[in-house]
């Protein structure tokens, strides 16, 4: 029993037709806007590259473009077809194209699904990533004279800015590394001496941070020096002054900024998916409705179109058939050659004791 039968007359046929035109060219735009979000989607994360530790997070926007691009290849052929559909000279020749069309369209849809659970699933591999190039990049901080790292200062400060934050997981990450250069230090000073040799390493290690950090809210001054020391300042405690620097890290607020966008557009992915699918099941219609037709000479007659021609179980089992007859047809043929190739072996050694 064929799936989702339906009787067609020819002026539902050509209502069918005229439908899946404008719904392809609706989907058409729908893939320039799946386009543009990837083009987007990869200039934010080219923006921060220097505080991301490898590639693998422009996947997701490199398959948006590539999702974008197949839509609109793909809607506008079917666009074509829907529209010489009407008019029975012109369909036959699309005809032997459709079943393959078709197949692929169900194999694009799949993939489309296959993006839209990739950008809601990213935040893991996009948190380990912002982690490490936050931690890589306050290391270099203080590399201002350093060629090709005497961007990162300038870097970090505008991060911390733009998105209220400070350090990787909070600001006391700042107090773990040295982030003022050699430069604008006195080793004269004893100071200066006797930080560097409190630790193994041999860093100037203070607790303060960057300039960047600092809230503007704050109705005192910035305290970004002797961070912890409460004595050192009048009327402070660190522990309760919250609007003196930016309470939450970078890897945070850069995480929630772009998994916030990532879900917005999987959200909009999935919507195209479903107008996809229901394009590609009113392809089909059209397609079954047109190859029933009993008299091809009369387009006036009824016929019925249906999305699979057997049941969804005799279906998947003659699919499955199908596969093991191809399995056997290449075993078939390995057998074959494997033959072939031991008689070609023998031939010479009859030849040599003739």
């Amino acid at each position: 029993m064929a799936l989702l039968k339906v009787k067609f007359n020819q002026k539902k046929r050509v209502k069918l037709a005229q439908g899946l035109w404008l719904m392809n060219w609706f989907s058409v735009f729908a893939g320039i806007l799946v386009f543009s979000m990837g083009l987007f989607l990869k200039i934010e994360l080219r923006k921060r590259s220097e505080v991301m530790d490898n590639s693998e997070s422009h996947f997701v926007p490199n398959s948006l473009i590539l999702m974008g691009i197949l839509s609109c290849a793909f809607n506008g052929f079917a666009g074509k077809i829907c529209y010489d559909s009407l008019d029975p000279a012109k369909f036959a020749k699309w005809k032997p194209l459709l079943k393959p069309y078709l197949a692929l369209c169900f194999f694009f849809n799949i993939l489309i699904f296959f993006v839209a659970l990739i950008c809601f699933l990213m935040r893991g591999s996009l948190d380990s990533t912002l982690a490490q190039g936050l931690k890589n990049g306050m290391k270099f901080y203080r590399d201002t004279d350093t060629p090709g790292r005497c961007f990162m200062k300038k870097t970090i400060d505008m991060l911390q800015i733009e998105f209220k934050c400070c350090g990787n997981n909070g600001f006391k990450d700042w107090f773990e590394i040295q982030w003022i250069s050699n430069r604008y230090l006195d080793f004269s000073s004893k100071e200066v001496k006797d930080r560097i040799k409190s630790n193994v390493d041999g860093r100037y290690l203070v607790d303060g941070v960057p300039f960047s950090c600092c809230n503007p809210s704050s109705p005192r001054p910035c305290i970004q020096y002797q961070v912890t020391n409460n004595s050192a300042h009048y009327s402070y405690d660190y522990q309760t002054e919250e609007l003196n620097l930016w309470r939450r890290g970078c890897r945070e607020a850069l995480l929630h900024y772009y998994s916030s966008m990532m879900s917005s557009m999987g959200a909009v992915v999935l919507l195209v998916w479903l107008f996809e699918m229901s394009v590609m099941v009113g392809l089909r219609l059209l397609h079954t409705s047109l190859e029933s037709i009993a008299n091809p000479e009369d387009p006036e007659c009824e016929s019925e179109g249906w999305i699979l021609e057997n049941s969804l179980k005799d279906t998947l089992k003659s699919a499955l058939e199908s596969l093991k007859k191809i399995g056997k047809f290449n075993q078939v043929e390995a057998d074959a050659e494997r033959a072939e190739g031991e008689e070609g072996g023998k031939t010479p050694a009859i030849t040599t004791v003739s």
